[in-house]
């Protein structure tokens, strides 16, 4: 039968005069687990107050423990941004600048962090990209190198979230947020403490702070503890669609890391509220 004019205009769609901001008429077509675009990727995000900040006492074991790595994983190594950002958020706060302004400004410095671990590792290949490449071309670039570097955080900028003056979504959210959407194996958190402790075992009740193994998003949705990542981080876990586990690690400790991508519990080890079907 030929296309009338009303069948060319209207498409048959199951959320065709539906509201989606309505979970039970959206769940019948959004409720299945997206296809995963980068099965094989392994996302390590590197702390840039923890590790970076440290100078090459920290940085040179871990571009040597990533450049081990590589015949082994594809991966996506993603920095954070450290003491210079909390400057800048300083003098920002001072200024009375927005948190969406804050943003662009913290990242920028995310991103030099991703620019000196790149040109460590640039012997094998490695190079630094920015978000839309992450976005667009990061299967052909890792197609031509075992990894890739880039900034963790995610490129909301001026369109920041205006609920906190300081940029709720940072290094760890944004490493999460990408890991997920691309279907990832996994996402390795890599900071300068062992995993996440009942306290902060840098504060004034370090002595009696516990290490947590094991944990989920939803345990931690009422935890009042300090957090070795960002906050809301725990909110995006208890959404997540891919991603099962992120694991927290000490990259101070050498092998850490490389236990960590072979699947060993070496740290605190993060469940989400992905499905497993």
């Amino acid at each position: 039968m030929a296309d009338t004019p009303n069948s060319i205009k209207h498409v048959a769609s199951p959320l065709a005069r539906q509201t989606l901001l309505d979970d039970s008429l959206t769940r019948p077509v959004a409720g299945r687990r997206p296809i995963r675009i980068l099965p094989w990727l392994q996302v390590v995000k590197i702390g840039g107050r923890a590790i970076m900040d440290r100078g090459a006492e920290a940085i040179l074991p871990i571009v040597d423990e990533l450049r081990k790595l590589l015949p082994e994983h594809r991966l996506l190594i993603l920095t954070g941004a450290g003491i210079r950002a909390r400057h800048l958020y300083s003098v920002g706060l001072d200024l009375g600048l927005p948190v969406g302004s804050l943003a662009p400004l913290a990242a920028s410095e995310a991103g030099q962090n991703g620019h000196i671990l790149a040109s460590l590792l640039a012997p094998e290949g490695v190079s630094y990209v920015e978000h839309p490449t992450i976005a667009n071309q990061l299967a052909i670039h890792l197609a031509a190198a075992r990894a890739v570097v880039g900034s963790a955080f995610p490129p909301y900028h001026h369109h920041e979230f205006p609920g906190s003056r300081i940029p709720p979504h940072r290094a760890d959210s944004g490493a999460f947020l990408v890991a997920d959407a691309l279907g990832a194996a996994g996402l390795t958190i890599v900071e300068d403490v062992d995993g996440l402790y009942t306290a902060d075992p840098n504060g004034p009740d370090g002595a009696a702070a516990r290490l947590i193994p094991e944990t989920s998003a939803a345990e931690l949705a009422g935890f009042a503890g300090t957090l070795p990542f960002d906050r809301v981080l725990v909110e995006i876990m208890a959404n997540a669609r891919h991603l099962e586990r992120v694991q927290i690690v000490n990259g101070l400790v050498p092998g850490r890391l490389t236990a960590a991508l072979r699947g060993e519990h070496v740290g605190t080890v993060i469940h989400t509220g992905a499905r497993t079907s």
